[in-house]
């Protein structure tokens, strides 16, 4: 059983439209990438034929907004920290960095440096399952799900079966916006 509550929100995408938006990403992939025997993909941890190396890479000290003070509690709740698993070589790949939702940049380029830290691929791509805009860097993915445009109060909620019980991609109102 979920420990975690299940999340209210506007249902953008069912299991369904999940697995069609995943399938189609995941043949976009294998299209633009013929030499599969040098193709990885990497997950980023969150709550991250010829079968590609599968790897996680752990952002935390990467992120901008993670503050460590010398002893002293940090000013905000800080994320948990993961494990990274990258149990082959990164040196001359393509590693394909897979997230669910894209929206300031600033997650995608702390896995960009995080990756580095582990090797050197001969390309980077980026596949995001929503894109939500809102980009705050130049971060652009090469293999996007769905286009879903948000105000910057809401936001997007992926559930998936293995952690969530269920498939789905909801727009959650911020707890702002739900009080109005």
């Amino acid at each position: 059983m979920n420990a975690h509550a299940p999340v209210q929100g506007k249902p953008l995408l069912d299991a369904d439209g999940l697995g069609r938006t995943l399938s189609r990403i995941a043949h976009e992939i294998i299209e633009g990438n013929p030499e599969l025997d040098d193709l990885a993909l990497v997950g980023i941890q969150t709550r991250g034929g010829v079968e590609p190396a599968l790897g996680a890479v752990d952002i935390t000290f990467y992120r901008d907004d993670v503050t460590v003070r010398g002893g002293e509690a940090p000013l905000a709740a800080q994320p948990v920290v993961r494990a990274t698993q990258l149990d082959f070589p990164l040196d001359g790949r393509t590693v394909v960095l897979v997230d669910d939702v894209l929206y300031t940049g600033r997650t995608i380029r702390a896995a960009i440096e995080a990756l580095f830290d582990y090797g050197r691929p001969a390309r980077v791509q980026l596949a995001v399952l929503v894109d939500r805009g809102h980009r705050e860097l130049p971060i652009r993915p090469d293999y996007v799900g769905k286009n879903l445009p948000t105000a910057r109060g809401e936001r997007i909620q992926v559930q998936l079966v293995e952690v969530d019980e269920l498939d789905a991609v909801l727009l959650v109102a911020s707890a702002e916006e739900e009080g109005r």
